[in-house]
């Protein structure tokens, strides 16, 4: 492995232990670029707390990293509490039982840091 690979590696792992609720997407949440990521902003959204996110067509180191380092080939990716939910359909489901709004709870009612490399965006 490269150093430029071992650094993506490592600001990866960064961004994902000092954001509790991190979205991995192509976009912006106010202008996403694929409906997998619009569909997982909406959710989100749609649970009233606020999210970190990464643009992986802005960051193509990232975007090729992480589905290696997730074992998840696709995007979006939501990352809670350091652990991976899975994509738009898990997530949709997950929102659907009222799971996915206790987890996001609890995740944000924890201390925690922010990374700066990574915009925070709340609607």
């Amino acid at each position: 492995m490269s150093e430029e690979q071992d650094d993506t590696l490592e600001k990866i792992k960064q961004q994902i232990q000092d954001n509790p609720v991190l979205l991995y997407m192509k976009g912006q949440p106010l202008a996403p670029q694929c409906g997998f990521s619009a569909r997982a902003v909406e959710i989100l959204s749609q649970c009233g707390e606020r999210f970190a996110y990464v643009d992986v067509l802005a960051n193509p180191d990232i975007r090729q990293k992480l589905p290696q380092y997730a074992s998840w080939p696709t995007f979006p990716q939501l990352w809670i509490n350091g652990e991976l939910m899975g994509g738009s359909d898990i997530m949709a489901n997950s929102y659907a039982t009222g799971e996915l709004q206790e987890q996001i709870r609890s995740a944000v009612s924890q201390p925690q840091t922010k990374n700066d490399e990574v915009m925070q965006e709340s609607d």
